[in-house]
């Protein structure tokens, strides 16, 4: 796995496990549900990420005594129970907050990128608002450049590809300028909220996140 869809990975894993700890099953179920993440990365690259950020003391694993047969109580060691098996838990450690933060307030092309603009935009929540416009407005930008080529591409080949091929370009066309609308609408009103705190007041969406 690239080191950019690692960073998405790293990412996503880190600001799920803020929330609560969790096994792999199920962390593995919410970057699927939650992020979709894993239509763009393959399942097979969650546990060398764990593995990872376990070797760099971002995270660390406990053990669950109830196993696979509920929830039960956190053990280190591991314990297996009679009749059911040890399941490792997740949690992040300091460390992994600290590096957490670190990747929210990255706004640069990175997060504006298809694969990174959809789990930055995940963790929105615990994201500075000055970051947050700076992705948004980003992401549009790339996404204006996107809509500039398509229509370029729809003028040159108009009449050398068939009706079926000039349909696909123009539902493209139409899910970037879709997408650029509900851009417009979010930066809209990130710039609203921005202009109606005191001028001295900071955003602290992420310190009641991380409450």
């Amino acid at each position: 796995m690239g080191r950019n869809r690692f960073a998405v990975l790293e990412l996503a894993v880190l600001g799920l496990l803020h929330r609560t700890p969790m096994h792999g099953y199920e962390l593995r179920k919410q970057l699927t549900n939650v992020l979709g993440l894993f239509r763009a990365l393959s399942y097979g690259s969650l546990y060398p990420c764990l593995h990872e950020l376990l070797a760099a003391g971002l995270i660390a694993e406990e053990h669950d005594e109830a196993g696979a047969n509920g929830p039960g109580r956190l053990n280190s060691p591991a314990r297996p129970r009679r009749g059911g098996r040890s399941l490792k838990v997740y949690r992040l450690t300091a460390d992994g907050k600290e590096r957490l933060q670190e990747l929210l307030g990255e706004g640069g092309p990175a997060a504006w990128e298809d694969d990174g603009f959809g789990v930055h935009f995940a963790f929105f929540g615990q994201t500075r608002a000055d970051v947050r416009l700076r992705i948004l407005e980003g992401r549009r930008s790339r996404l204006e450049e996107r809509m500039e080529s398509i229509r370029a591409a729809l003028t040159r080949t108009r009449e050398r590809v068939d009706s079926y091929t000039l349909e696909l370009h123009r539902h493209g066309l139409e899910s970037v300028e879709r997408e650029v609308r509900w851009l417009n609408e979010l930066i809209a009103s990130e710039r609203q909220v921005a202009s109606e705190q005191p001028a001295d007041g900071q955003d602290n969406t992420s310190d009641k996140e991380s409450s």
